[in-house]
């Protein structure tokens, strides 16, 4: 639930810049005639990583929703003719990775032109001097981010944000925004940087490899700079036709950004939809000059379904948002998301109003049943729970369940929980975490309370509860703020992950053995604390007691949820507003403790509230390479009054299987 720390609301420029989520992946739909042996969707393929040390590899990303054939394609560089190469696999998956190794070689400083079996250009990157060493690499989304030189070893074969720099340069962050081949063929840039950048020397070209790069300050209307958060649009000199490109170079000779469109594509334009982060969708309307809205583009992101992010909205009757509080930054080296960057409004506005919260919002804790991905679980601050389906690409109450959720007590049927995180336990019972009691609620109570889910009736009372209270005394200070900092999360970590990573026991000293502790089960529970960002760990045991295994700090200010992810095989510990929206995966380091491993944010078209519930669907639910992600929001409050995300709790989106 929201805290009254001193929190700064949401940034106007955050509310303003990202109202709309992305629509389609990096290209557009319509088929390439001068590509007519090669299957449709060959625009969403893409260049993502190139090294010219050792083995010259590249790296090819299929940010579309269907496999390609890569049968006959070549590559060239500034040395040589189209080639062929052999890639990795003949087939590029949705959502997959390719390699090959350049038949040639690549240079210092080159280009590399990728080509269909039919000679149209897909993808080009230049790059100067050693910028390809160790790899230059797609960072901020794979397949749509900016090219920048990677600071680390290599990520061929995966998603490139843990090669990328923790800072962006400046000039990496100017994108092409919006691009038409209709009338005079012009082109946008948008700068998403916070300073404003020199394009004086910079340059550009189309698709037609005899043809020499333009600069941009020879252009009309000529431009020398762009301004932070601005745009730059210049009439294409070299001319932009159907199945054509437009590959943005800086004054060293590194491509910065590109884009590749079919037949009409760009008519009457291509556009970034989120502005300036998402992928390319064909618009029914140019906005040169302006922010993206992509109006009457086609598709959908997040899991299928769902309404897009952004436009007007209203509220039904008794359903009030709640601002966000305490806004603060990311920690250190935090990773742009690694999943897509299409959201979509996953609930339906106002669904979770209750006797004890009226008003619609506080869904907190999220949890995929792990038996059962179809279902997803959430807790509901004022001591309700709900077990949510898919319908019409939205998560709604299951009727058969409860259409108004459950309400929860805690041991002898007493009080009103405040719920706040849950996790499923491998006997597929919930274990829900309240921090207190809002029949009290300056009084801390955090406790873990275990539900029988199967169990009949419309209030549910615990099977165990634990009780942890003692061990928080800084909590109970007679202040319903303080009190409101305890439990916000929890995530049941099988023991077999414990063992086969090595986790030293911090009661021992020694490697972990499960058997030392009868009465646990066959895992533990990591409970998120608000209060310092710190997970404490519990063996949860049959007979009502508990051992505690100490705590782990994730880096984090606060944590909001906690989840064990089997796909990534991290603990992953996540922090609203509070941290830059961000979300910690933490593994067992090499001397047995649990520590941070990555760091990413949220999809840059989130709102930026108090978003405190995460959960991300099992591996078992791939498609085209990405799972379901799914956030909560704790206070409806989306983009504000009048947008269509007001009032909504659920938003979808995806991640990387």
């Amino acid at each position: 639930m929201p805290t009254t720390r001193s929190r700064a609301g949401v940034a106007s420029v955050c509310a303003s810049a990202l109202t709309l989520s992305g629509l389609l992946v990096t290209g557009v739909i319509a088929a390439d005639p001068a590509a007519a042996a090669d299957p449709a969707g060959y625009q969403n393929v893409r260049i993502n990583e190139v090294t010219s040390s050792n083995s010259d590899t590249v790296e090819l990303y299929n940010s579309g929703s269907a496999p390609v054939s890569l049968s006959g394609w070549k590559m060239s560089d500034n040395g040589f003719s189209p080639q062929a190469f052999s890639p990795s696999a003949g087939t590029i998956a949705a959502g997959g990775f390719v390699t090959f190794d350049s038949p040639k070689g690549l240079g210092d400083a080159d280009t590399l032109v990728l080509y269909t079996s039919g000679g149209t250009v897909v993808d080009r990157v230049d790059w100067a001097t050693d910028e390809a060493k160790p790899a230059m690499a797609r960072c901020g989304g794979d397949g749509t981010g900016g090219w920048v030189t990677e600071t680390s070893a290599t990520t061929f074969g995966f998603v490139n944000a843990p090669g990328c720099p923790s800072s962006v340069p400046a000039a990496s962050r100017v994108r092409i925004n919006e691009v038409t081949s209709s009338g005079a063929d012009t082109v946008e840039l948008y700068n998403g940087g916070t300073s404003a950048v020199s394009l004086a020397s910079w340059r550009y070209v189309d698709g037609d490899t005899g043809h020499s790069a333009a600069t941009i300050s020879s252009s009309s209307p000529s431009a020398t700079s762009i301004p932070a958060g601005g745009y730059v649009t210049f009439d294409s000199t070299i001319g932009l036709g159907d199945n054509d490109s437009v590959f943005l170079l800086d004054g060293s000779g590194d491509t910065v950004d590109s884009v590749t469109w079919a037949t009409d594509g760009a008519k009457p334009s291509d556009q970034r939809c989120a502005n300036g982060t998402g992928g390319f969708a064909t618009a029914t309307t140019a906005t040169l000059g302006a922010a993206n809205s992509c109006p009457g583009s086609g598709g959908g992101g997040g899991g299928g379904g769902g309404q897009l992010l952004g436009g007007g909205g209203s509220l039904t009757s008794g359903c009030t948002p709640e601002e966000p509080s305490g806004t603060g930054s990311a920690p250190s080296g935090t990773q742009p998301w690694p999943g897509g960057q299409d959201v979509t409004i996953a609930d339906n506005v106002c669904a979770f109003t209750t006797s004890t919260g009226p008003e619609g919002r506080d869904l907190s804790g999220l949890a995929f049943d792990p038996s059962n991905p179809s279902v997803l679980w959430a807790a509901k601050n004022k001591n309700w729970l709900f077990k949510l389906v898919k319908s019409g690409g939205k998560w709604i109450p299951d009727a058969s369940w409860s259409a108004t959720g459950k309400q929860i007590r805690f041991a002898g049927g007493s009080g009103e929980p405040d719920s706040e995180g849950l996790t499923v336990g491998p006997n597929g019972h919930l274990y829900v975490t309240s921090e207190r009691d809002n029949d009290d609620n300056s009084v801390p109570e955090d406790t873990i309370m275990e539900f029988d889910p199967s169990a009949s009736g419309s209030t549910l009372t615990p099977i165990h509860q634990w009780d942890m209270t003692a061990q928080f005394p800084q909590l109970d200070t007679g202040s319903k703020d303080d009190a409101n900092l305890g439990f916000e999360g929890v995530g049941y970590v099988p023991d077999s992950w414990l063992t086969a990573n090595g986790w030293t026991d911090p009661l021992t000293g020694a490697a972990y053995n499960p058997a030392n502790y009868p009465l646990h089960g066959s895992g533990l529970f990591f409970a998120g604390l608000e209060w310092d960002g710190t997970l404490h760990v519990y063996g949860l045991n049959s007979d009502g007691t508990f051992t505690t295994f100490g705590t782990v700090a994730t880096g984090e200010r606060s944590v909001m949820d906690v989840t064990y992810d089997a796909g990534t095989q991290r603990i992953v510990a996540t922090c609203d507003n509070t941290c830059g929206e961000t979300h910690t995966f933490l593994k067992v380091g090499s001397g047995g403790a649990i520590v941070p491993d990555v760091t990413y944010t949220n999809p840059t078209v989130m709102p930026v509230d108090n978003l405190e519930g995460f959960a991300i669907a099992p591996t078992s639910t791939c498609v085209a390479g990405s799972r379901e992600a799914v956030w909560s929001d704790d206070g409806i409050y989306g983009f504000g009054s009048g947008t269509s995300s007001s009032g909504h709790a659920l938003y979808s989106g995806t991640f990387p299987c």
